[in-house]
């Protein structure tokens, strides 16, 4: 069958590989090719279209959006021709899945979970990585990432919603009985470095300053989340805990909320190059974390404002 409008196949994967880098260097070394192989396989796509793919600069090469369209079309292509091609050869895709983790995530909340999922999906092999924001899945080794949304998704990566971020004051049990009964005194502000706005975003939405922790009260800031948590568990002060992080801590007492919790507007999801069922291994995945994320709404009792 004649296809006079089809451009030259040979061109599509270094094209793809480009656009999705922003660098034909990248995209080289992706497929295993030299830069000059790339730039001609570029200039013949460009050629056999009629028009140019790229904004060329000294040191910057920008896809015209043109030929992010069309990138995008040779990218969704080769994951159907990828997906038929295990589904005819009756093979899925095997060897360890590579997830990488919002840091604190992974600490207080997926790697004390590993057992459970060892033992729900035995065939599954899982290779952690600690990491925040966007992924570039073409260069970076990761099969699948669970992050917040708090960074536009990029293009041609799918997302799933896992659950929403609930955010609250969290500290030891005696300290939090204190703060209710308004006998606490002034108590130390615990803050974090990855997100220094966390406590003022929990006064705009709840409407409040807890007792005893107002603006002249003593802070200290921490450089991750992880360490704030810790600090708040190990009765240093109070911090802003999400639910997610700190759901294990109320469970075995360790930590209080005393105000309860609030839905501040985020939320985590699975990040993956391609729809998780085109992939048995980031489906199954997929699956047991919406099974753990259930927990993760804090109970009617737990919530600002609900007594």
């Amino acid at each position: 069958m004649s296809r006079p409008d089809l451009p030259p196949l040979n061109t599509l994967l270094p094209f793809e590989a480009t656009v999705r880098h922003a660098s034909m260097t990248r995209a080289a070394q992706e497929l295993h090719v030299t830069h000059g192989a790339v730039s001609r396989q570029v200039q013949n796509l460009e050629k056999a279209l009629g028009t140019p793919l790229f904004e060329r600069a000294p040191r910057s090469l920008r896809p015209t959006p043109q030929a992010r369209r069309l990138a995008a079309a040779v990218r969704e292509a080769l994951d159907l021709i990828e997906a038929a091609a295990v589904e005819v050869s009756g093979r899925e895709r095997s060897g360890p899945l590579a997830l990488s983790c919002e840091p604190t995530l992974l600490m207080r909340w997926l790697i004390p979970r590993l057992p459970d999922l060892a033992a729900r999906v035995p065939g599954l092999t899982v290779h952690l990585s600690a990491g925040g924001g966007p992924v570039a899945f073409g260069r970076d080794p990761v099969d699948a990432a669970v992050r917040r949304d708090d960074f536009p998704v990029p293009e041609g990566v799918s997302r799933v919603p896992l659950f929403a971020e609930w955010i609250g004051p969290v500290c030891r049990p005696e300290l939090a009985e204190r703060l209710r009964e308004g006998s606490a005194g002034p108590v130390t502000l615990l803050h974090t470095s990855t997100r220094p706005a966390a406590w003022d975003d929990w006064r705009r939405l709840s409407g409040h300053a807890p007792t005893g922790a107002t603006q002249a009260a003593p802070e200290q800031t921490f450089e991750h989340f992880y360490l704030a948590l810790q600090a708040a568990v190990a009765g240093v002060g109070v911090a802003i805990g999400p639910y997610a992080l700190v759901h294990d801590d109320l469970v075995r007492g360790q930590l209080a909320a005393p105000y309860g919790f609030v839905a501040d507007g985020t939320g985590y999801g699975l990040l993956s190059p391609r729809p998780p069922e085109r992939d048995a291994r980031v489906a199954a995945l997929l699956g047991w974390l919406r099974e753990q994320a259930a927990d993760l709404t804090p109970p009617a009792r737990e919530r600002s404002g609900v007594s």
